[in-house]
């Protein structure tokens, strides 16, 4: 499965997630699948009620309005973002543990090093979480 981030939509993750630090950033991809590629069409900010640096937890009324603003466009939930404002751009255990549907993508934004570093990944019911293709367009 390849993913489909728009260069506006991938700057305007790495600016919130870094106006949020040092807490995790966090929210919701929505768009439309054809075939093997996932293509999102809007980047949801939602607020991380936990305001932590280490985990993020969406809030619940903000979930339900991504969802009814999706379905009167026609579009799918893709799956989450969230940022590590210190560690890698990789599934953390508790990302793994928290990951609850295997179709859906998890993009980690890691302000780790000077660069920020995107990547996607899909995690199974076993957990083993493996990267998907992302594509900046």
């Amino acid at each position: 499965m390849k993913i489909r981030l728009t260069q506006s939509d991938y700057d305007a993750i790495v600016s919130h997630a870094r106006e949020k630090a040092p807490n995790e950033a966090c929210g919701l991809i929505g768009g439309t699948i054809e075939g093997d590629v996932k293509t999102i069409r809007k980047v949801f900010f939602l607020t991380n009620l936990d305001a932590s640096p280490e985990h993020f937890s969406l809030d619940p009324r903000e979930q339900f309005a991504v969802i009814k603003e999706l379905r009167q466009n026609g579009w799918e939930l893709l799956g989450n973002w969230h940022s590590h404002p210190a560690t890698p751009s990789r599934p953390s255990e508790e990302d793994k543990r928290l990951a609850f549907d295997p179709n859906m993508s998890y993009l980690i934004l890691s302000l780790q090093d000077l660069e920020p570093v995107l990547h996607s990944f899909r995690i199974p019911r076993d957990k083993n979480a493996t990267r998907e293709e992302l594509e900046i367009i």
